[in-house]
């Protein structure tokens, strides 16, 4: 009996210390995780507002309107996780750049941002995260498929596997047509929500 008694405590003793031990851990670590994220974030939107000398938050969490919109316009599986106020070096307003989760990857969720100056010029897009097909739809992440949304103005993209020829068209990643449609639609649904915070939402089509 007490041989049992004993291994018990022995027991209880060890999970004690291991919890202790792991909640240090945990607390140790987490704020250079978070730090590390938000370095992170911060170089994704330089890198799709490099005239942006720095960035003001204007939404950090889910904006109900804000999604209902999203969907009344077709975009039912597209997210905006953060927006924020891109600013000049004199504390101008120079757009928006946004956090765009969507759904409809191949290989899961793909999380990316995006730039849109004031006049709806898309400056490009970066991705966060992608688990697409290696060879396939991972050539989202090249820079010849995510030049073809630098610089253009249009309220709404498409994906043509004949070669692009309109500036509202970009070329299919070949063999990967439900990327291609994945970044198609959170890309449109990022100049949705832009729509929607520059003041010209209005009523969904």
């Amino acid at each position: 009996m007490n041989k049992i008694l004993k291994d018990t405590m022995a027991i209880t003793l060890i999970t004690l210390v291991s919890g202790l031990a792991l909640g240090v851990v945990h607390d140790i670590t987490l704020e250079p995780i978070r730090a590390q994220e938000a370095k992170a974030k911060e170089e994704a939107y330089k890198a799709v507002f490099e005239d942006a000398d720095s960035f003001e938050s204007v939404l950090e969490t889910r904006d109900d309107s804000l999604e209902a919109f999203l969907d009344e316009s077709g975009y039912p599986r597209q997210d905006i996780n953060e927006v924020m106020a891109a600013k000049g070096s004199d504390g101008s307003d120079l757009g928006y750049a946004f956090t765009v989760t969507t759904k409809e990857g191949y290989g899961g969720d793909i999380q990316f941002t995006m730039g849109v100056q004031n006049d709806g010029t898309l400056n490009g897009i970066s991705i966060l995260s992608i688990s697409e097909t290696a060879g396939l739809g991972m050539r989202a992440t090249t820079e010849e498929f995510q030049s073809q949304f630098k610089d253009r103005n249009v309220e709404k993209f498409e994906y043509t596997k004949n070669g692009a020829t309109e500036e509202d068209e970009i070329d299919a990643l070949s063999g990967a047509t439900v990327t291609s449609n994945a970044m198609t639609n959170g890309v449109n649904a990022g100049l949705a929500a832009f729509r929607y915070e520059n003041g010209k939402g209005g009523e969904a089509e």
